[in-house]
């Protein structure tokens, strides 16, 4: 087991890699924990041992998105925290196709709430179970911006009256909309989520791992052949969001950054 103090990531006998989102409570995307996850799958993509990679959050929030008390203390910033956004969706931009385009199986395990950008990380695997008290919310608009970013990963996954429902509303859906909408694959007691995920994924560790990390990619190639330019082009806009003057004006008037 090995630890950094962004991510707990550890790697279980039957070639099943388990990464545990850490940064306390709210398991918030954090810049460092953003590049933690980052190497870990690259990590665990180069592994021969690790055949599956799982993404949990422990307790009742899976991931609550970007850390926004992290951003709020770049707003002293000269340039309002421009450089550190630009680098801080650049880089979730890339750990969110590292994700996805891991030649290795990523599922996520989703005990409760994913939210913003946590909802992004779950839409990236390509599989997910939820328990029943799993929440899925895109809450942008509600704190005067847009989940412009991950609405990339989530419209690849949901359709779009679906998509537009979650950003257009900024409210919580609960485990079975996510279900029946495509977000997760399966939803269980919160009590029997752990095992059985962990025999899915014992399952599929023992499938021959050369044909995955071929035929994986490719199949995501001819599926959405502009990932990476719809990462490009939502990542500016969302830069934007942030740095846009009624929501910087929001945030010095409210308490919604507190996480």
């Amino acid at each position: 087991m090995t630890q950094t103090p962004d991510l707990l990531s550890e790697r279980l006998d039957a070639g099943v890699r388990t990464l545990t989102l850490g940064n306390g409570r709210a398991h918030a995307l954090s810049h460092g924990l953003i590049r933690a996850l980052h190497a870990a799958i690259d990590t665990a993509s180069a592994d021969p041992e690790t055949r599956v990679i799982v993404i949990e959050g422990p307790g009742h929030i899976f991931c609550a998105g970007h850390d926004l008390k992290e951003i709020a203390r770049h707003r002293t910033d000269p340039d309002n925290g421009r450089a550190y956004l630009t680098a801080l969706f650049q880089d979730c931009a890339q750990m969110m196709m590292a994700v996805t385009l891991c030649p290795k199986p990523t599922v996520a395990v989703v005990d409760g709430i994913a939210t913003a950008a946590g909802l992004q990380l779950v839409a990236a695997c390509d599989l997910a179970f939820a328990s029943e008290r799993a929440t899925v919310c895109l809450p942008g608009v509600a704190n005067g911006g847009f989940c412009t970013t991950p609405a990339v990963a989530v419209s690849r996954a949901v359709g779009r009256k679906h998509l537009m429902e979650l950003l257009l509303s900024g409210e919580s859906r609960d485990a079975d909309w996510a279900m029946r909408t495509g977000l997760v694959n399966a939803v269980l007691p919160s009590d029997m989520l752990a095992a059985h995920v962990e025999t899915f994924a014992r399952q599929l560790a023992t499938r021959n791992p050369g044909p995955i990390a071929t035929g994986k990619p490719c199949t995501y190639g001819h599926l959405d052949p502009d990932l990476a330019a719809a990462y490009a082009s939502a990542t500016e806009i969302m830069i934007g969001h942030f740095m846009d003057p009624g929501r910087i004006a929001q945030e010095q008037s409210s308490a919604f950054a507190k996480v």
